[in-house]
């Protein structure tokens, strides 16, 4: 059986503040994009347990049935195998989402940067300071 037990080992996300600076963006695109990667393993896992356990509570249904007990067991431990069997079509289009998102983390960083670093690099390497957003505005 498996251990459902909450992960956060990976550093969960980014922290969703107002600093929009080049740098931080990309950051927090990165962690985005490597949470959604880790997720998808993750889920990949528990569709296989998942799979696995429910064509175990359907061999059990056999087995129970060939034993001749009570019908009740049988019906409770089929109802067991469906149940994991939608559980696990569910999951399965988790699993799917969370790769359309990672893929699209990953898209959006790259594009982030292909938009904006040469930009940052300007920015950066000079010494004069920026002015404030909106300065040019009025």
């Amino acid at each position: 059986m498996s251990n459902l037990t909450p992960h956060t080992s990976s550093g969960a996300a980014a922290p969703t503040d107002g600093d929009n600076r080049y740098k931080a963006v990309q950051n927090k695109l990165k962690t985005l994009g490597k949470a959604m990667d880790t997720a998808d393993t993750e889920l990949e896992a528990l569709l296989r347990g998942m799979r696995m356990n429910a064509q175990r509570a359907e061999g059990l249904a056999v087995d129970i049935a060939n034993a001749e007990l009570d019908r009740t067991f049988i019906e409770m431990t089929n109802q067991v195998a469906v149940a994991l069997g939608g559980a696990a079509v569910e999951v399965h289009k988790l699993h799917e989402t969370a790769q359309e998102v990672s893929g699209l983390a990953h898209d959006a960083q790259r594009t982030h940067a292909r938009l904006y670093e040469a930009l940052d690099d300007i920015r950066s390497s000079r010494k004069e300071r920026t002015p404030k957003p909106g300065f040019f505005a009025r």
